[in-house]
């Protein structure tokens, strides 16, 4: 844990610089926090704006938005949100609104897709993905790039499933708390699975598989 001071008052970070408590946020923490990511001469309006957004949905729904849905609600294209906030969406917006990456994949309710409800998902957003398929930014991800992957790929019935999701939130929480892809014997021991289970999860395996429909990519 970590300790930052601002006007007088402290704030509870983890080790990663997140808030531990998302109720103590408060606006002297975002300022405080602007400049060591990358925010020069305070915070805007279009600053708070989106900070704001994350918070109310936060309040709302129990959950952190997802970028897409925080680049709609502002009528911000995601190259001005990064202009806005230049170490990325979850380590840069979400960090300065309070908000850490277990609100966002711990808390989320879990989503069951159908191949008949993936038309309107394919035509609301576009993701970038590399030459391999890989989500070129893992800040782009969302419920409904991991529902559109698991239909195109080999997932038994064309959706994912609650054994599913644990496992991609596990991914993506560990990878934000960490900075690396946890390997696939972490990934069985953590979530009480064996191999053979998790390669009936995900026929195309581990990294081809689960870990490309969470949205992240080896380096």
């Amino acid at each position: 844990m970590r300790i930052f001071k601002r006007k007088g008052k402290t704030y509870d970070l983890d080790a990663d610089g997140f808030l531990m408590d998302p109720k103590k946020w408060d606006p002297d923490l975002a300022e405080g926090m602007a400049f060591d990511h990358g925010i020069q001469g305070g915070l805007t309006r279009e600053h708070y704006d989106v900070i704001h957004f994350i918070r109310r949905e936060l309040d709302r729904t129990g959950k952190c938005p997802n970028l897409f849905e925080t680049c709609r609600a502002n009528n911000l294209r995601r190259s001005e949100l990064k202009r806005l906030f230049p170490t990325g969406y979850m380590r840069g917006a979400c960090k300065l609104a309070g908000v850490s990456y277990k609100e966002a994949y711990l808390g989320a309710d879990y989503m069951e897709h159908s191949a008949k409800d993936l038309h309107a998902v394919a035509t609301r957003q576009e993701y970038r993905v590399d030459v391999r398929g890989f989500l070129v930014d893992p800040d782009e991800w969302d419920e409904h790039y991991a529902a559109h992957r698991a239909y195109e790929m080999k997932i038994p019935g064309g959706k994912l499933g609650k054994m599913h999701w644990q496992i991609i939130r596990y991914l993506r929480s560990t990878c934000y708390k960490t900075g690396q892809i946890p390997t696939v014997t972490e990934t069985c021991e953590a979530n009480d699975i064996d191999i053979e289970e998790l390669e009936q999860l995900f026929p195309d395996g581990y990294h081809r598989g689960a870990v490309k429909i969470a949205g992240l990519r080896l380096r």
